[in-house]
Formats: structure tokens, sequence, C-alpha cells
């Protein structure tokens, strides 16, 4: 027997199933986790060891891409989720442009400040895209816009003296992984009743 969301409006906005809200649930509490498990990372032996710090810099945007993937496969293909697929291929790109530059800190901090734009602004549109089938996407439109504002402070971070590192971007990725828990919770709760 399959439930759905209410949608709170006597609208006649788009229903999913329990299963679908279950997945993008679950999507979200994946987001989470592998933020958090990053930030970690970043906090803990990428600020000690140089190594270790471009590994984490160059595989955050790549998963970023693959989690992508994942979720517009679970929610009708890549055709049907033209901000997912778009934000696939700026995530691919950005882990290249890292990849290629590992050695200059400062164009790093440039490339994931034009990244957090781009990806921001895509996430925010599917925030906006989901809001009417399941309900209250407010946390993803605003870590979306909150992404875009922090590309900007980190193009201009990157142009100042300091040397940054990868503390300072993982500030960054503990927001994402708060924003992907509080959508997590709200589906889940959400649903009670």
């Amino acid at each position: 027997m399959s439930h759905v969301i209410e949608q709170g409006a006597a609208t006649a906005a788009p229903q999913v199933s329990a299963g679908e809200a279950i997945r993008l649930r679950n999507y979200y509490l994946l987001r989470a986790l592998v933020s958090a498990v990053w930030v970690a990372a970043a906090f803990t032996v990428g600020k000690d060891l140089g190594w270790v710090a471009a590994l984490l810099l160059i595989v955050y945007p790549a998963w970023d891409a693959f989690a992508n993937l994942i979720d517009a496969a679970g929610s009708g293909g890549l055709a049907r989720n033209r901000t997912q697929a778009l934000n696939t291929l700026v995530s691919l790109a950005t882990a290249l442009a890292v990849a290629v530059r590992i050695g200059d800190m400062h164009a790093v901090l440039a490339i994931y400040g034009g990244w957090a734009i781009f990806a921001g602004l895509l996430q925010l549109g599917t925030g906006v895209r989901r809001w009417k089938a399941y309900g209250a996407q407010w946390a993803m439109v605003l870590s979306g816009a909150q992404s875009a504002l922090a590309g900007g402070f980190f193009i201009s971070r990157s142009l100042g003296s300091h040397l940054p590192g990868i503390t300072d971007i993982a500030p960054y990725a503990a927001f994402g992984a708060f924003y992907f828990l509080v959508s997590t919770l709200w589906l889940t709760f959400s649903r009670k009743g």
C-alpha cells in the first residue's frame, strides 16, 4: 500500500510515493554522512599530510558528481533532471581542474569558489523544482544559496596573500553536511501522522 506525502495545501501539486520519499531521504542521509566523514578527514589527517589533503580536495567534487548521478538515476534519469545533469558535469570539471592545479592552493580555492557558485545555484534550482512534489525543500534551497555566497567568498580569499589550505574549505563541506542532515530529518518526520 502506497502512501503519499501530504502537501499541506489544497493545490493539485504532484504527489510522490512513500518509496520515492524514502529514496530521497536515504540519499540525503548518505550525502550528510559522506560530507561529515570528509570534513573529519580534512581537519585531522588532511591538515597535516599534503598528499591526503590533495586527494580529499579532488575527491570531494568527484563525489558530488557521482552523488548527482545517483540522485538523478533514482528520480527518472538525467534527461528529466537537467539541473543535476549539469551539476554532474560542473562537479567533474571541478575535480579535473583541482587535480591539474593542486600545487597552487590559491588556484584551487578559486576553482572551489566557481564550483560552489555554480553547484549551489543548480542545487537551489533542484530544491525549488522538488518543492512541489516533496514539500518543504527549504534546507536545500538555503544550502544552494549559501553555497553560491560561499563561492564568492572563496574567490575573494583566493586573491589574497594568505596561503589557503583544506581547512579553509572544510567548513563549506560541514555546512553541506548539516543541510543534508536537516533535509533527512525533515523528510523523516514530516511523514509521521
